[in-house]
């Protein structure tokens, strides 16, 4: 079997890189996590490795690998973690992971927010705001500021939990500059936070045990967010901080609520194969879907701190089972 590893490295060349600070290149992937991938799809088959990048369409075409292992984010605008999977279909290559439209759905936080809670899945209420656009506010304080159209806690910097309109018309104004796109103001959700790995489609869907990531052990005086600061600065492999607790120590109502959440919010948004939902109560202890990553992290070192990989391991799944279980369930979908 030929697989295709399709990716955006960290260091891209200079004429695809559009650089938006210096977390612009957050959500691509590092040397280290391509060649943990391409060794773990090497068990499968033969592995050809293709960069997102311009003429990554013609390699494609000419490689015609039997299967896609898609993992690419794309560089700018909506549509960015669509291309791949677009190209790909219209080459008639069967690809892991959630199709076009489901990856341009899952990157509008707003728009996916509010189609769950339609559909009677809690998620956090907001407003958008475009750049000049006059800040209002009739919901409660503290509220949430962060990038429209990001992941990998880009542009959610610990200062971004604010606690009045001024505050809050600041953060928007810095990010709508900053980030070109819009800016997404949601209330804040005081509760403990989870995420929940899961693989597998309709109803063979498999919920990875819980995530709980303690807000408690986030240096003194920061907010309690799981911030660009708690993920890249103070969490360090050399020096990791004890983020998570996998699996969650919570009770079987908490654990069946949370499963019932995320599938849900999995099904409705049209993921594919794997996706890891994050997750966040209430102060009544309701969890509400915060996020949808369709394109879950996976980097492969245990003091890396990735969330999907840790809940892999407490199920038993090693890096490598778990890279050929999302394959092998991508070939049942595919029928291959």
């Amino acid at each position: 079997m030929k697989i295709g590893l399709v990716y955006n490295g960290k260091n891209p060349p200079a004429a695809t890189a559009r650089p938006q600070g210096a977390d612009w290149n957050l959500e691509f992937d590092d040397q280290e996590t391509i060649e943990a991938v391409a060794r773990a799809l090497s068990r499968i088959g033969e592995v050809v490795e293709i960069e997102a990048v311009p003429g990554c369409r013609e390699k494609l075409a000419f490689h015609r690998p039997d299967l896609v292992f898609n993992i690419a984010e794309g560089f700018d605008g909506p549509n960015r973690e669509a291309e791949i999977p677009m190209i790909l279909d219209e080459l008639g290559i069967p690809y892991t992971g959630a199709g076009p439209e489901a990856l341009r759905f899952c990157l509008d936080k707003h728009r996916t927010a509010d189609f769950l809670r339609r559909r009677g899945v809690p998620a956090p209420r907001g407003r958008v705001f475009t750049a000049g656009e006059k800040v209002s506010w009739d919901l409660s304080f503290p509220a949430i500021v962060k990038p429209l159209r990001e992941g990998s806690s880009k542009g959610i910097r610990d200062d971004c939990l604010v606690g009045d309109l001024a505050e809050m018309a600041d953060k928007v104004d810095r990010i709508t500059r900053r980030y070109r796109q819009p800016a997404l103001v949601e209330e804040f959700l005081a509760g403990r936070e989870f995420t929940c790995a899961l693989i597998g489609n309709n109803g063979d869907l498999e919920l990875l045990p819980p995530v709980e990531i303690n807000l408690a052990a986030l240096p003194p005086g920061a907010r309690p967010i799981y911030s660009y600061e708690a993920k890249w600065v103070w969490d360090r492999p050399e020096d990791p901080l004890p983020i998570f607790t996998c699996p969650a120590e919570i009770d079987e109502n908490l654990k069946s609520a949370l499963t019932a959440t995320a599938r849900r919010a999995y099904l409705l948004s049209g993921c594919r194969d794997w996706a890891r939902i994050d997750l966040r109560l209430d102060r009544s202890g309701v969890p509400h879907s915060i996020e949808i990553n369709p394109l879950p992290g996976i980097l492969p070192r245990p003091e890396d701190n990735s969330c999907f990989p840790k809940a892999a391991r407490a199920a038993g799944l090693s890096y490598d089972d778990l890279i050929a279980r999302v394959v092998e369930t991508a070939k049942k979908r595919c029928a291959l």
